[in-house]
């Protein structure tokens, strides 16, 4: 299907969170770096006036990255705001009214999940979802049977080419980042493999608690809020191969087939914890079993990957906020120089966030006669406070129909798979005190493969 430039952009929740920290600001950037010169208009059930979006718009932009005046006034010229209840046909009525001679929107579902199907219907009866553009937003579904029923709502309105998942870690440059280092360097292919990596560690942690989001946590808990989506997209950059052909459908399919390779979790490939103070936060159950931290241990059934061990943990109020992933190669079948030398000797690190890095671990000479090494890393770092915004280049993205960085029905579906038999309360969640790196359970998990690798913090990394 032919690609084509939207020419309105819609957003639902307009007055919401999600709109005040990212879309106002991306719309800025929009306009100001890519000449975005369209109708914009927020819908929303609050009682407002346009008035009152433009000067949420100025205070979002205020504390999100700043006003640009050329920008922010071209935006307020475009702006509209339509006030309704999406159970409403006259909301969608007056939607249809401010597009005026658009004829190929782009709607942005910032809004709950359960009230996704009111208004996709909405937009269909108006006629605003011919020839239109959905982008809605993750959760998608809070299983493998509600991520189904949700893809078959969605599809009685529009077709799969013209929805577009958004989820903001796809979008981030260094998760892009991954995917280029492994394809753009030749001397990485030949060893990206089962016969010479001994085993994958990925580590998101935070080192902040749930704070204002615990009635949503506990809803969610680790394994829907940053497993099944998150550090299954990082997997997937990290292993699937090389994509074939140059179309955008290219990239989604090799993602595709590596996920679906990947063999569902089982209740002896898991740990679960919960940090002391949890169930004291706001919107959090008195007796909640929700977990804070998870660590699995997974499995991928391909040739390239069989046998080479897995694991992924994730956590709240760890000892660092930080994303990072360490590929650790096998040693050689004997030590030339008769030393013992650490498992983790010989590795590459791929830090996500906050700061972005790759680092080669690699074996040095000491000085003196003797043939003995110690542990160097060699890396390559900068800052990402120059990086393209996440909703910026995926907003630019789908009003262009480029659904490359997009979750695509059967890589959500697949995503569930894999953690479907592990949700809920199939193993304890075990205490863990603030500050630690989770539960002792997960250092019994990774047994044999590990010692766990802590990202440190930039005072004690090595030079």
């Amino acid at each position: 299907m032919p690609n084509f430039q939207s020419d309105a952009l819609v957003f639902f929740g307009a007055t919401g969170d999600l709109a005040y920290k990212q879309i106002f600001p991306a719309i800025q950037r929009l306009i100001r770096d890519e000449g975005l010169n369209v109708p914009i208009i927020g819908v929303a059930k609050s009682g407002w006036s346009l008035d009152q979006l433009k000067a949420r718009a100025k205070d979002s932009l205020e504390h999100h990255g700043g006003v640009d005046a050329a920008a922010f006034k071209k935006m307020s010229e475009l702006l509209r705001y339509v006030d309704g209840d999406y159970a409403d046909a006259a909301t969608f009525a007056q939607v249809r009214k401010e597009l005026g001679s658009a004829k190929q929107p782009l709607h942005y579902m910032a809004i709950p999940p359960s009230l996704f199907a009111a208004a996709a219907g909405g937009l269909a009866k108006s006629g605003c979802a011919d020839n239109a553009r959905l982008v809605v937003e993750k959760p998608f579904g809070h299983d493998l049977e509600s991520a189904r029923e949700l893809n078959r709502i969605l599809h009685q309105y529009f077709p799969e080419e013209r929805i577009f998942r958004i989820d903001h870690y796809l979008g981030k440059e260094p998760v892009q980042n991954i995917i280029y280092t492994r394809f753009a360097n030749p001397i990485l292919e030949p060893i990206w493999n089962r016969t010479y990596v001994r085993s994958i560690q990925i580590t998101m942690a935070e080192e902040f608690g749930v704070q204002d989001r615990g009635r949503f946590y506990d809803e969610a808990g680790a394994i829907r809020d940053v497993v099944q989506n998150h550090m299954l997209q990082v997997l997937a950059n990290l292993t699937m191969d090389p994509p074939t052909g140059e179309d955008h459908e290219a990239m989604r399919d090799a993602k595709a087939t590596l996920l679906k390779a990947v063999r569902p979790l089982t209740a002896q490939s898991v740990v679960r914890g919960q940090y002391n103070g949890y169930r004291s936060v706001p919107g959090v159950a008195a007796g909640s079993t929700v977990e804070t931290f998870v660590a699995v241990k997974l499995d991928i059934d391909t040739w390239r990957w069989a046998g080479v061990p897995i694991y992924i943990r994730a956590g709240k109020v760890l000892p660092v906020t930080a994303t990072e992933v360490v590929v650790e190669f096998r040693r050689p079948p004997r030590e030339t120089f008769g030393e013992i030398v650490p498992t983790t000797s010989s590795h590459m690190r791929i830090r996500v966030s906050p700061d972005i890095s790759i680092a080669l671990g690699v074996r040095v000479k000491l000085p003196g006669e003797q043939m003995v090494g110690n542990d160097v890393e060699l890396q390559v770092q900068r800052q990402a406070a120059a990086d393209e915004p996440p909703y910026q280049r995926l907003l630019g993205d789908a009003m262009r129909g480029i659904s490359e960085l997009f979750a695509r029905q059967d890589l959500v579906q697949a995503q569930w798979r894999v953690v479907q038999p592990i949700l809920g309360n199939v193993v304890p969640a075990y205490d863990y005190a603030p500050g630690t790196w989770g539960p002792e359970e997960a250092n019994q998990l990774i047994g044999g493969d590990g010692p766990w690798i802590n990202p440190r913090v930039a005072s004690d990394k090595k030079s």
